[in-house]
């Protein structure tokens, strides 16, 4: 038998069915190759998809994390800024005319500096 017969052989063999009593039709073997390719395109789209949905939460991450750093950077300048208008404000109190008036009977309580800035 020489090569050419071997491969043109193999294409006339029928395969066996799933129970392994019955030769399939040539039409059962297309339909399965059909399917089975079918089914390698659907699963590399998923795949694919997968990987899409993947890269785009890992790009929203990036995001997220730079905004956080941006953030706890601003609260740190702001935390720094209401520290040094405190100071300010206590050095004011201590000289500030109006607070130490023999005629000023109204005292007006002055909020804790953290407290004042949480919403009411």
């Amino acid at each position: 038998m020489s090569h050419g017969a071997a491969a043109s052989g193999s294409v006339l063999r029928r395969s066996v069915s799933s129970d392994g009593n019955q030769p399939q039709s040539p039409e059962e073997d297309d339909r399965k190759i059909r399917r089975r390719e079918k089914n390698r395109v659907a699963a590399q789209r998923s795949r694919k998809k997968q990987t899409q949905k993947a890269d785009k939460l890992h790009e929203e991450y990036e995001c997220l994390e730079q905004e956080n750093t941006s953030l706890k950077r601003e609260i740190g300048k702001l935390t720094d800024e209401m520290k040094h208008l405190s100071d300010v404000l206590k050095d004011h109190e201590k000289i500030c005319p109006l607070l130490h008036c023999s005629m000023n009977f109204v005292t007006i309580p002055r909020p804790d500096a953290l407290t004042s800035c949480l919403p009411r």
